[in-house]
């Protein structure tokens, strides 16, 4: 997975917005203004944050040495993970739509049932 390819997927989402609200390096991926994608522009391989329920952040970060607490997040709820190649594309798309629907499963119900279904 590359910037664009992660990018795309999030894009992907119902009602995804992309931004730069911290600085110019930083790439917010947003759900009705809620975060649920953080992306590093500078840094090599590709880092992103991702949201998670504390018990799956807990399983990722023993699993695999590439999931590290998140980056300027609240840790029991966010890990960064290394595109490096040792968690398979597949996993990382799932934990972006995985972090996608926990930020909706958040939003008062009739958000939610506004983006229930997503692309």
């Amino acid at each position: 997975m590359d910037l664009e390819s992660l990018r795309d997927y999030a894009l992907s989402f119902k009602s995804v917005t992309e931004g730069f609200p911290f600085d110019e390096h930083t790439l917010v991926f947003k759900v009705a203004n809620k975060m649920f994608l953080l992306s590093s522009l500078q840094h090599q391989p590709l880092r992103f944050n991702f949201k998670h329920s504390p018990e799956n952040g807990i399983e990722y970060r023993e699993r695999y040495n590439s999931v590290v607490d998140g980056y300027h997040m609240h840790k029991k709820y966010w890990s960064t993970v290394s595109v490096d190649g040792e968690v398979s594309e597949e996993e990382l798309r799932n934990w972006i739509s995985d972090s996608y629907d926990l930020v909706v499963s958040g939003l008062p119900k009739y958000k939610q049932k506004e983006l229930k279904q997503h692309d």
